[in-house]
């Protein structure tokens, strides 16, 4: 990727970031007032759930600068792994904000079953729910179309906390109405939709996690795409053999090295030229940025098997 093109990717990064974080901090301080004023429970694990976006807007915006960096001798493939470990960041912070969330749900649903009274919530902290889902559920369609166009898996993850927050927003606006409308036997709705909520937002930090990990840990590329890969290379008549394929992601990009047979009599201009047109196969399957090493050997004789 040039240079000019990886500032003019990382300038959008940071603009849809911004955004996110601006509206984030707006939301979370009128959530928290909300909670307070609403004397509502679940508003104000929401406006923690708020907070803990804003804070992996800023992850977003440090560890993308750092995964554009360019290859140096100290990083032979780059630095895009810097934004996988952003990813498993938020991953981690989304978990422990869903078993927070379900923590404080329990206790107070544990309450009310040992004679514990709920205060009752106010109509102001219904209205910063329905605000809050509206608002993110805005946010999570603009971050996650712009992530996907720019094939940034923490602007993707960040789109899916914004999708969470409007998430535990629908529990809580479920809860707090629920509170409000059918009285006090069944305030107790509160903390309950707090509990059901914090199983989606685990499932996500879940789903964004363990990729995260695949990829630290050297997990190969799945199976389908290995295969697209040796019929890539099967398709050049030249080529007979393919073996010790392995795959790797670095980031948003991969990494390929295989061996490939060829025959012995072949110039090697020619087996040159045919694994140039081999890498650029594989780069317009796998992404212009990928890694490709290919490994010429002679065909093998048939006395030698």
């Amino acid at each position: 990727m040039e240079e000019t093109e990886i500032k003019i990717r990382e300038k959008k990064i940071f603009k849809v970031t911004i955004v996110g974080s601006v509206c984030n901090f707006c939301l979370l301080v009128f959530k928290f007032a909300a909670g307070i004023a609403g004397q509502s429970a679940a508003m104000i694990a929401d406006a923690v759930h708020s907070l803990s976006d804003f804070i992996t807007d800023i992850i977003v915006i440090v560890f993308v600068h750092i995964s554009n960096k360019p290859q140096d001798k100290d990083h032979d493939f780059g630095h895009g792994k810097y934004e996988t470990l952003a990813t498993a960041i938020i991953g981690a912070v989304l978990f422990f904000v869903g078993f927070g969330i379900f923590w404080n749900g329990a206790k107070s649903v544990w309450g009310v079953v040992h004679g514990q009274q709920i205060e009752a919530p106010r109509t102001i902290a219904l209205y910063a729910a329905l605000v809050s889902i509206v608002l993110k559920e805005a946010l999570y369609q603009y971050t996650r179309i712009t992530g996907e166009k720019l094939k940034s898996k923490s602007v993707v993850a960040n789109a899916w906390h914004h999708r969470s927050d409007a998430f535990s927003s629908i529990g809580t606006a479920a809860g707090i109405g629920g509170a409000i409308l059918l009285g006090e036997n069944w305030r107790v709705l509160d903390p309950v939709a707090a509990i059901v909520v914090s199983f989606f937002i685990i499932k996500v930090a879940y789903k964004l996690f363990k990729p995260c990990i695949d990829e630290l840990i050297e997990k190969s590329l799945p199976d389908d795409v290995e295969q697209g890969i040796m019929d890539a290379l099967l398709s050049f008549p030249e080529v007979s053999s393919p073996h010790n394929l392995r795959t790797r992601q670095i980031g948003n990009n991969c990494a390929v090295d295989v061996h490939v047979r060829m025959d012995g009599k072949m110039t090697v201009e020619h087996s040159h030229a045919v694994t140039r047109e081999m890498e650029k196969k594989l780069k317009e399957m796998l992404g212009k940025d990928a890694f490709i090493s290919i490994h010429v050997e002679p065909v093998k004789e048939q006395t030698d098997k």
